[in-house]
């Protein structure tokens, strides 16, 4: 499989992952992709740009096997991984539609949807009105084709990286990201004493698959919430129903403790240890990353807790090294350890495991 280069006098003979992340993260997901290729035995280049909000890797691997390794569910840094089958660049400003439509017919595929997207970035965001504009074009062209089947279990990916760079991308719907750009659209809960909730929220359904959620967060459940002031975060245990130990020597929200389901101690969140076992642990305290590595792996350790959610608050110099570091600290004492930047973290992770 070779990407396609619109205007080019041949074909260019690399495949193109793309990895959508942060803007500003570029180098660390950068890093996470050369980790993988080099494990791999791949040989390539990144292209990418300080805020771009993307990054793209360029090998001879076939599409199959770069799939398979940079399954987005597994990377930390990528929000969504896709490998593209083509790419233009400087289409005629006229008609960009042909060239992307000759270009799916060699393709031969039936998809489920189609996602018009650009980077979640400043430059990115004035690509809204043109990627909207040109996904209705795009749906009625596949429409009149009957290149759209809903019992296709693939979607198009047309990703403007900018006004003359586009990339096309068949991924199966089971194996991608199931949100436009890897974001998970959630709304604020009023109730919420503070909106790190969202935080929460967006990892048990980015890091958790629907079964594992309706197995592991049922009512009356129990769970101790490190640093849990103002209670976002109990909050959403709360709100399943679980009974929560929060953990702060800062106040709760009055509403959080008149619920019956929450208990507030007001103690230090590296000493706590409760009297018998949880079902769940969750942490976002500001410290620093080893020591709440350390702290976690510590509970899983002695059986304290069944799962915990957790964030690593990263330095601003080798955050991808501190990561590793952190996520082998904790996974010498984990069954199952899973990471991600979600759109909610800032200058942090959020992690999954369970022992």
């Amino acid at each position: 499989m070779s990407v396609a280069v619109a205007g080019s006098s041949s074909a260019s003979s690399a495949t193109a992952v793309v990895c959508y992340c942060r803007a500003g993260f570029e180098p660390e997901c950068t890093q996470e992709i050369q980790a993988l290729a080099q494990e791999h035995a791949l040989d390539g280049s990144i292209e990418t740009d300080t805020g771009a909000g993307y990054v793209v890797y360029n090998c001879t691997s076939d599409e199959t096997s770069l799939r398979g390794i940079f399954d987005w569910r597994h990377l930390i840094f990528a929000r969504q991984s896709l490998i593209a089958f083509a790419r233009f660049e400087n289409l005629p400003r006229k008609d960009r539609l042909t060239p992307m439509l000759d270009a799916l017919a060699a393709r031969g595929e039936v998809f489920a949807d189609v996602w018009v997207e650009s980077p979640d970035s400043d430059a990115g965001k004035e690509l809204t009105a043109l990627c909207k504009s040109f996904g209705n074009a795009m749906v009625g062209a596949l429409r009149q084709r009957k290149w759209l089947d809903t019992k296709s279990r693939k979607r198009l990916h047309v990703f403007f990286a900018s006004g003359d760079v586009v990339f096309l991308a068949s991924a199966e719907i089971d194996h991608s990201a199931p949100w436009p750009l890897g974001i998970p659209r959630l709304k604020f809960p009023r109730e919420a004493p503070s909106r790190s909730t969202l935080k929460l929220e967006e990892a048990l359904f980015v890091l958790l698959s629907a079964d594992e959620r309706a197995k592991w967060l049922k009512p009356a459940m129990t769970a101790v919430d490190l640093g849990a002031a103002p209670g976002g975060w109990t909050w959403q245990l709360a709100y399943r129903s679980i009974r929560v130990t929060a953990i702060d020597n800062g106040p709760m929200d009055r509403a959080l403790l008149q619920s019956g389901l929450v208990t507030h101690l007001r103690e230090d969140g590296f000493r706590f240890r409760p009297r018998k076992p949880v079902d769940w642990l969750v942490c976002d305290m500001v410290e620093q990353p080893r020591r709440i590595a350390a702290l976690i792996a510590q509970w899983l350790a002695d059986g304290l807790c069944r799962y915990t959610v957790f964030n690593l608050k990263l330095p601003m110099k080798k955050r991808f090294e501190e990561t590793r570091l952190c996520l082998d600290i904790v996974g010498a004492h984990a069954s199952d350890v899973r990471a991600r930047q979600l759109y909610h973290d800032r200058e942090e992770i959020t992690v999954f495991a369970r022992r």
